[in-house]
């Protein structure tokens, strides 16, 4: 579903996935304070967090997420 979002979103959002597994993930996950998963961190391209949804989502839920953070809501 993520994926299917990816390519709607494409050239709006830039959808990017962290292993927590991975060590050199380790600063950013502290950074913004991920542990476990699903986590969906919306981002400014500053880095300035702008919403955050934990676990699983619906696609249209995830559609409306998205849509009223682009439409500056």
């Amino acid at each position: 579903m993520v994926h299917r979002l990816e390519a709607v979103y494409w050239e709006q959002i830039d959808f990017i996935y962290l292993d927590q597994f991975d060590s050199a993930n380790a600063d950013l996950m502290r950074h913004y304070g991920l542990r476990g998963r699903p986590i969906f961190v919306l981002l400014e391209p500053d880095g300035t967090e702008i919403a955050r949804w934990y676990g699983a989502w619906s696609e249209n839920e995830m559609r409306e997420k998205l849509d009223s953070a682009l439409a500056g809501a």
